[in-house]
């Protein structure tokens, strides 16, 4: 009797949940979704640095003008971002996801027809408020579907928006540089699919919450730290900040400024340097891919500090290798630096739990906001110093990864959790 009761109960609890809303699955389809939008979103967002060099020329604007153009996208996704996520974690809103690609569809469209230097920057402005839209709730979605496999699903996750950021030199090369600034039309065809897609997401996140696990694990989670416990954790995340910050003024001087490096020490054309641009970045985004799982094996912290100290010696190669290596150091720096671009995420997640957006919005929208800052400082000192000078100064930043063993381990931040009963 026991057994048929207990089978009973099971039965009732999958009527319940229908397949893709039980907590311990990991949802691939959904995973995979929110990827291929991240894809797109990224992807979009990233023609902007990448046509940095059209319209320094087209527009005849200076190191510091450009400057101010990545400031606007990124500072705008900055603050942006753990607004949303803030805002979701008190009330989850799933229509956020496609009214966010919306406002990349509207970016894009004007960016299409700018005639000026201010509608150039209004433009991108759109642009950063839909990534400030989607990347708390996207990575609240990956959260929903991860199940048990958390590294897993924010690297598929991450690797889409990875690949979309690969994607940005060889579509300025095929789309921008032969079509202008009118290029960007295509894009709102490409922001158009995602919200198609957003809408399906939506549906589903819609389904999980009126399921109510989901509600109730994360109110469950969302308790308070003891006074002790919380000054460690505000420590902990304060120096997880100052290595999201490195690292995003590194990839800033890599993505906004290193192709007229190129451009200036190898002669080469716009086209030509995107390439090796597109190479830093497709390696990133295989990077990503890998290094959630490798954290779930081997330790998020671990894989933090093999990031930024396996990429540390190659980056103080790199002004001083000719063209040939420059290809290959970019290649390998891209790999292991951006592997541990998902990993943070988790790893914060990890040190407050029960907060996916708003951590999730204050670590990636802090290395947007980081990244726009350090290429508007990097954008003046180009001016007054000149590329390579500046380009070798950044290459001393990995170097400050070695920080990275002050965080705590896996093991004591599972401790904590236990020790304030606050696990997920």
């Amino acid at each position: 009797m026991s057994t048929q009761t207990s089978l009973t109960k099971d039965a009732t609890a999958r009527s319940k949940n229908p397949p893709g809303l039980d907590a311990q699955s990991t949802v691939y389809r959904i995973l995979i979704a929110i990827s291929l939008v991240h894809l797109f979103n990224d992807s979009i967002q990233s023609v902007i640095p990448a046509i940095f060099p059209i319209l320094k020329d087209s527009m005849h604007l200076t190191y510091t003008q450009i400057g101010w153009i990545s400031f606007a996208i990124n500072f705008t996704a900055s603050i942006m971002q753990p607004v949303v996520g803030w805002f979701a974690d008190k009330k989850p809103t799933p229509s956020i996801l496609p009214i966010g690609m919306g406002f990349t569809f509207t970016g894009m469209l004007l960016l299409a027809f700018a005639d000026s230097y201010m509608a150039v920057l209004i433009s991108v402005i759109f642009v950063g408020l839909g990534s400030a839209a989607f990347h708390p709730e996207g990575s609240r979605v990956s959260h929903m579907a991860a199940g048990q496999r958390r590294g897993l699903a924010q690297s598929i996750f991450q690797v889409g928006g990875n690949a979309g950021q690969s994607l940005a030199p060889l579509l300025t090369r095929w789309i921008f540089i032969p079509f202008g600034l009118f290029g960007a039309i295509g894009f709102t065809g490409i922001a158009a699919m995602g919200i198609a897609v957003q809408i399906y997401i939506a549906r589903w996140y819609g389904r999980m919450l009126q399921s109510g696990g989901y509600l109730r694990r994360q109110a469950a989670a969302r308790r308070a730290p003891n006074p002790a416990l919380r000054k460690k954790i505000t420590a902990a995340i304060t120096l997880l900040i100052l290595l999201v910050f490195v690292r995003s003024w590194y990839i800033a001087s890599i993505g906004s400024f290193y192709a007229f490096n190129l451009k200036d020490t190898f002669g080469l054309s716009t086209e030509d340097a995107q390439i090796y641009i597109f190479l830093f970045l497709a390696a990133g985004a295989l990077g990503t891919f890998f290094g959630g799982p490798l954290a779930d094996r081997f330790g998020k912290r671990n894989l933090i500090f093999l990031s930024m100290a396996g990429a540390a010696p190659l980056a103080l190669l790199l002004p001083y290798a000719n063209l040939f290596w420059t290809g290959v150091l970019l290649t390998i720096i891209g790999f292991i630096m951006l592997s541990s671009f998902s990993v943070t995420v988790v790893y914060a997640q990890m040190l407050i739990p029960g907060k996916i957006g708003t951590v999730s919005g204050l670590i990636t929208g802090l290395a947007f906001g980081m990244g726009g800052l350090g290429a508007l400082v990097l954008g003046n000192w180009i001016d007054v110093f000149g590329v390579s000078p500046v380009m070798q100064m950044c290459s001393f930043l990995p170097l400050l990864g070695i920080f990275t063993f002050l965080l705590p381990s896996d093991k004591l931040l599972n401790i904590w959790a236990k020790e304030n009963g606050s696990e997920e």
